[in-house]
């Protein structure tokens, strides 16, 4: 079974904290979009970052100071987002730590697929980006099957943790073999169940956290998650969508 989640836009470099343990899988197809962005125009880069002045400037001296061999930062680190604020690895125990390097695989437009420890150099490329110049018209089509091969290699089934943008680069190749179960975590809004984002991410790191430490290897065991007072509601939820459901206040946390 593995679990794949989303990259944070927000990468920071740690040469300290773990060490890297791996090189990524796709390395090779990663130097082609490094190449890429690196003989773009600041005014390409603009179009295709579509960020502000000041992300944009960030983004151009990552792209500068870029060293994909040497340097690096596991990618469970280096990505800062508020799912891996939540996740915590730094306080994961030796066995969840070795659990997620064989089961979580984070997906990224830059990268493609990335074990934990991968060793990477911080980035700005998202998987929706429009790849304008490029000699694919997007990161999907650039990528196609390879991410979905190398998660499903090992394994028939992925619990689905990612956001839609990055889900979408392996729900295309599912098949009777290839099973995905959506997890989705849903809060009451003026009398609507409804998806926060904020509050999806969060609890998407706590069950990272949650796999991790009980080192679960059946999916019926996502059922007892409970953190936020999510509660798993069978009622609507499916074999390949399992939904949460919280009346938790956030506001008052």
């Amino acid at each position: 079974m593995k679990i794949i989640i989303a990259p944070a836009k927000k990468i920071k470099r740690d040469l300290d904290s773990f060490p890297v343990q791996s090189r990524p899988m796709f390395l090779e197809k990663t130097k082609v979009l490094a190449e890429f962005l690196q003989s773009r125009s600041d005014d390409q880069l603009k179009l295709l970052w579509q960020a502000s002045d000041q992300v944009i400037q960030k983004s151009k001296l990552q792209l500068k100071e870029m060293n994909l061999e040497n340097h690096l930062t596991p990618a469970i680190i280096a990505f800062s987002g508020i799912q891996y604020q939540y996740m915590a690895p730094d306080l994961f125990t030796q066995p969840a730590l070795d659990y997620i390097q064989d089961n979580l695989r984070i997906l990224s437009g830059f990268y493609g697929s990335l074990r934990p420890f991968d060793g990477i150099s911080p980035y700005r490329l998202e998987m929706k980006t429009q790849m304008v110049g490029f000699k694919d018209y997007s990161l999907y089509h650039f990528w196609g099957e390879d991410l979905a091969n190398e998660i499903f290699k090992d394994d028939d089934l992925v619990i689905n943790l990612a956001s839609k943008e990055y889900s979408r680069a392996i729900a295309p190749y599912l098949s009777e073999d290839r099973k995905m179960i959506t997890v989705d975590f849903q809060e009451r809004k003026n009398e609507k169940w409804r998806t926060i984002a904020t509050h999806a991410k969060m609890a998407r790191g706590e069950m990272v956290r949650f796999m991790a430490e009980r080192q679960i290897k059946n999916p019926a065991e996502l059922q007892d998650f409970h953190d936020f007072d999510f509660q798993y509601t069978p009622e609507v939820s499916t074999d390949d969508h399992y939904v949460f459901r919280t009346d938790f206040d956030f506001k008052r946390r």
